[in-house]
């Protein structure tokens, strides 16, 4: 396992050239999975249901004569819920109770005003009608998924949730279904992948479409999302998941092997990137890493992600490790530092920050509160975590006086005249010439 993590020095001459090679990663680099996924969804539009039930039987072995009969009832969601262990039960309510204590308090405000002329102007939030969840089930199974996607959208008033999960093999994992009900999800199905994400995007006989999908999954799921973008809406375009994590040489170095080798464990192409002022520290995160990996269930897969996207950086200070993190925009932030809060005003871009030595990341993966459903891939630098706002929309509220029609329309007629609108301009100039000046409002 020898240089199973790279180590680069911010100091040296060709960093910026060996940080570039250590970020790079494209979603379909030879285009394999775009155009496979382009043929899928094509399937699915022009064939509905028997798409689906096909596509079913090829990639999980599960065979169905109908679609109905992939979909999960509620009673089978409520029986998963009540035969779980009571300590898994309380897990899982307590997530659920923490998730939704923190989106309840993201909820935006209808506001109304009058401006001067006595026009109203405001705004209406309104909660999307029907929402797709696609939840991964294939190397692992994500109930806490669940939780984090569809608790946000109830809070929001989501009339509709409608989850999707592939079942390879037909294996229905009881966790997944005990959040589902505990969260309130409608309708689940037995479907994953990109036909799933097309089914859900544009109807079968079965599924009515929705009006977003969100949720994490791999790369065909992931560029599904993209190529159905518009006919509806998606959260982001996720890509592998990654964490960095800033130290200094207080930290424990086996807390910090575990917490790279927590997002390392999700799958090849997931990053884990220590950085840190100390070189001894990064000796001895690499030594507790070649000691600790033979014991992991996961240990291929961390060794493989380790390998081709893991690195120790050294940096020559905390402040310079903060422009790092501007430059990576990591989907998880580690600050394992005495006086993590003081780095704070000089961090722009980051999914989510984890403050101080006894904040794991995987506390935020399953009870924190905040969703984590986060931007990857250095999209945090224009991106949110998944919340409430995904699941509302805005109408702006306008409603003019006449005084005030009179008013304004002199302005919009002139700025529609200086466009070249005249029927833009004569729409607003009617309404200066219906008002009497002399009376007034």
């Amino acid at each position: 396992m020898s240089g199973l993590l790279r180590r680069l020095r911010a100091a040296a001459p060709n960093f910026q050239d060996d940080l570039e090679a250590l970020l790079h990663w494209e979603l379909a680099e030879d285009g394999a999975v775009r155009g496979r996924v382009r043929e899928i969804i094509a399937e699915v539009r022009a064939k509905g249901d028997d798409a689906l039930l096909a596509y079913t039987a090829q990639f999980d072995g599960v065979e169905a004569q109908s679609v109905g009969e992939l979909e999960v009832p509620q009673e089978a969601l409520r029986e998963a819920f009540e035969t779980l262990p009571e300590a898994e039960r309380s897990a899982l309510k307590l997530a659920r109770d923490r998730i939704a204590a923190y989106h309840e308090r993201q909820r935006r405000d209808e506001w109304r005003y009058k401006d001067e002329f006595g026009n109203l102007l405001g705004q209406l939030i309104r909660p999307l009608d029907r929402v797709g969840l696609y939840v991964p089930g294939g190397q692992a199974a994500y109930p806490s998924s669940v939780l984090m996607t569809a608790v946000p959208a109830k809070v929001a008033g989501v009339r509709e949730v409608i989850m999707t999960v592939p079942t390879p093999g037909g294996v229905l994992n009881p966790l997944v279904l005990a959040a589902a009900h505990l969260a309130g999800v409608h309708r689940v199905y037995r479907v994953g992948g990109a036909q799933a994400i097309a089914a859900l995007a544009f109807g079968t006989e079965t599924l009515s479409p929705v009006d977003k999908i969100v949720g994490p999954g791999g790369a065909y799921v992931a560029e599904a999302k993209r190529q159905v973008f518009g006919p509806v809406g998606i959260d982001m375009i996720a890509g592998p998941s990654e964490i960095l994590v800033l130290a200094d040489g207080a930290q424990d170095p086996h807390w910090l092997a575990m917490d790279l080798f927590s997002q390392a464990e999700h799958d090849e192409a997931a990053q884990a990137i220590l950085v840190s002022p100390d070189p001894a520290l990064l000796d001895a995160v690499e030594a507790a890493v070649e000691a600790a990996l033979p014991a992991r269930p996961r240990r291929a897969i961390i060794e493989a992600s380790l390998r081709a996207r893991g690195a120790l950086i050294e940096v020559p200070s905390l402040a310079l490790g903060v422009a790092l993190i501007n430059r990576i925009a990591p989907e998880h932030l580690e600050l394992a530092v005495d006086h993590p809060e003081a780095l704070l005003p000089d961090i722009r871009h980051a999914g989510a920050i984890f403050l101080g030595r006894h904040t794991a990341e995987v506390l935020g993966d399953y009870l924190a509160g905040p969703s984590h459903v986060l931007p990857t891939f250095g999209t945090a630098r224009f991106s949110s975590p998944l919340g409430v706002d995904d699941f509302q929309k805005r109408s702006s509220l306008i409603g003019f006086s006449p005084e005030g029609a009179a008013v304004l329309g002199r302005s919009a007629a002139l700025l529609a005249e200086g466009e070249g609108l005249e029927a833009h301009a004569r729409a607003a100039a009617l309404r200066v010439e219906g008002f009497d000046h002399n009376k007034g409002p």
